[in-house]
């Protein structure tokens, strides 16, 4: 027999089961018109995921028991297989609220087909409790249910029983995390084929990281080639984020046959269909479209940027965007991004020269400001700088204990600060409630890792769109949108050449001095520090120096390391710097800091958990160094 079967990778809404339940009901239709036997939907599309402690609400948990009995209702002659939230009325989280699960619900002809443990919903076996995802604060696991009533989780996977056109099938459900198998001691999918499954159905609610979905496909890939039977991936797209990420959803929905071939797969970011055919009699997946193709870097970074910005702005209803514009690459990709996404005309560019500003930087701003045809002003801020340095330090600070005063002392990192809030808290956040809509965080993740930004000046604003990308990935992006995206020089040729500076002082300025990271080794040596999956540390660093393998490891290249330190005395001064300030004052500046768009494995915010703390080195450092030393 062959049968029909759509991934529905619907566009769900976080938060609205009222807006996501119309969306499955439309789908449902537009299945059944299309003459589908089974539609597949993903986790959680009813209520959507990351919702924080909404799901502590029981009006929101009785909201999404409502549409999703009316979901059933709708499911004449079509078999929909959906996730949502279930909930058990008598039983209780570790936490005293109502029990919940994180769900599927099947049905057909207006009735649930059942589910686990007598249960009308099948439950998540494994849930996720690492980086952004935070299960085991609201959800109760398969595995937990059946500790608690004795029961073998084994045994009680099994697969969902359906008949269509008068055959019985056997399919077995999970829901993503599910079917990431490598470090749980269970293998649900593998567990389910034992049972019986003739077909796998992952439901799943899965963010974008760069490089994840040929993760997955290998992942999916070997499941299905190990089970011997087809397993079907089906993803949704949107945003949703956790108030101090913002995640994109791209979809990808996919499938695979026995023999572990990917055989059509849907297109990122797209609210779409995914149709195929299922023969039951040789249970193979019979596609109608070849798999989408993954784009590489930088395209793959642009698309994720795009989307993700697009629809955060769409959903706080920012219609206009306010950018500082330094002449500097961050701020540069910043303000083509916005504008390609809101138009040149929904743009305001400010470039805020003090006198230590080159004339290259704000010709180059002027530049790109006018190869965009945006809305662009200059607005010097010396003589605004020049007063408050004058006030704070010529005003008499009075001890009212004894009637004795003093004066303040301004440093020159006070004066660098006095200029990048002035820039920041005043001109740019007044000149966007003037201009209506928001204005932007530019900095970069090299500059969130160590605090190479100041408190309310330039580490302010809606959202950090590049806060996930290391130095040269900007650098990249910057290359992709004049060359791809708008096939035309919009970004001045000197933003890439010439050397990074914040241009705060005599010392700082374009062709003296510069930024004081070398981004050809800092990037990686940072990126280590943050996403690898085991945190390296100091004493890691010295480790790999001594036994020449650091530039293997940290992906640069020993020239750059060479040239950022040229001895092991240069490079443990260097690594220290770098180490006190990510893992000290560093935290402070990123826990105020706007919500970044995540890209990468490890993207600041919820999703890198870290406390205020003094930095600590480990002893094994302090052996390596005492060794390298001599």
């Amino acid at each position: 027999m062959k049968l029909k079967i759509i991934c529905g990778q619907l566009e769900i809404t976080p938060g609205r089961p009222d807006v996501n339940y119309k969306k499955i009901i439309d789908a449902i239709e537009k299945a059944r018109s299309l003459e589908a036997d089974i539609l597949l939907l993903p986790e959680m599309a009813l209520p959507g995921y990351l919702i924080g402690d909404i799901w502590e609400q029981q009006t929101f948990l009785d909201d999404c028991a409502y549409y999703a009995e009316k979901i059933v209702a709708a499911t004449e002659n079509i078999c929909v297989i959906f996730g949502s939230v279930a909930t058990e009325p008598g039983k209780l989280n570790e936490d005293g609220r109502v029990r919940k699960y994180n769900a599927a619900f099947a049905c057909q002809n207006g009735k649930l087909l059942g589910g686990y443990q007598g249960r009308s919903f099948f439950i998540k076996t494994s849930l996720p409790n690492y980086r952004e995802f935070d299960d085991c604060r609201h959800f109760y696991s398969l595995q937990k249910l059946c500790a608690e009533e004795g029961a073998s989780v084994s045994e009680t996977l099994q697969p969902l029983e359906i008949i269509i056109r008068g055959t019985s099938l056997r399919i077995g459900v999970m829901l993503c995390e599910d079917g990431w198998t490598e470090n749980y001691h269970l293998n649900v999918p593998q567990t389910l084929a034992a049972n019986g499954a003739q077909l796998l159905c992952n439901l799943s609610c899965s963010p974008y990281t760069l490089g994840k979905n040929r993760k997955r496909n290998r992942l999916f890939s070997a499941q299905a080639r190990t089970a011997g039977i087809p397993l079907i991936y089906c993803n949704n797209v949107g945003i949703q984020n956790n108030g101090k990420n913002i995640f994109t959803y791209d979809g990808c929905s996919s499938a695979y046959n026995g023999d572990g071939i990917l055989v059509t797969s849907a297109p990122m970011y797209a609210d779409t269909f995914l149709e195929f055919t299922w023969d039951t009699e040789a249970n193979r997946i019979i596609p109608t479209c070849p798999p989408a193709e993954l784009p590489k870097e930088p395209e793959s970074v642009y698309r994720a940027l795009r989307y993700g910005t697009a629809r955060f702005l769409q959903q706080c209803g920012i219609k206009r965007m306010t950018i500082g514009l330094s002449g500097g690459i961050d701020s540069a990709v910043t303000a083509v991004m916005y504008a390609d996404i809101l138009g040149p005309e929904n743009i305001l560019l400010l470039n805020l020269p003090s006198r230590f500003n080159s004339a290259a930087t704000r010709n180059s701003a002027q530049q790109l400001a006018q190869a965009l045809g945006a809305n662009y002003a200059v607005m010097p801020i010396s003589e605004s700088y020049e007063l408050t340095v004058k006030q704070l330090e010529e005003t008499p600070i009075t001890h009212l204990a004894d009637g004795s005063s003093f004066n303040l002392q301004l440093s020159g990192l006070i004066k660098e600060n006095i200029q990048a809030r002035d820039r920041g808290a005043r001109v740019i956040a007044a000149a966007s409630a003037a201009f209506g809509g928001a204005f932007s965080c530019n900095s970069n993740k090299a500059e969130l890792a160590i605090g190479y930004a100041t408190f309310y000046g330039d580490i302010c604003g809606a959202m950090a769109m590049i806060g996930d990308l290391w130095k040269h990935q900007v650098y990249a992006l910057g290359r992709y949108l004049n060359e791809v995206v708008y096939k035309r020089e919009i970004i001045p040729e000197a933003i890439f050449t010439i050397r990074p500076s914040a241009e705060l002082s005599d010392a700082q300025t374009v062709g003296n001095g510069g930024d004081p990271l070398v981004y050809g080794y800092h990037d990686y040596l940072l990126r280590a520090f943050i996403e690898n999956w085991h945190k390296t540390t100091p004493a890691d660093i010295l480790r790999w120096y001594k036994a020449g393998t650091l530039a293997t490891e940290l992906g640069c290249t020993q020239k750059a390391i060479d040239e950022a330190c040229p001895s092991a005395s240069a490079l443990i001064a260097d690594l220290e710097r770098w180490w006190k300030l990510f893992a000290g004052f560093a935290v402070a500046k990123r826990i105020q800091a706007p919500p970044v768009l995540s890209l990468t494995k490890r993207a600041f915010g919820y999703d890198h958990r870290e406390a205020q703390l003094t930095p600590y080195f480990s002893r094994e450092y302090y052996e390596l160094k005492e060794e390298l030393l001599k």
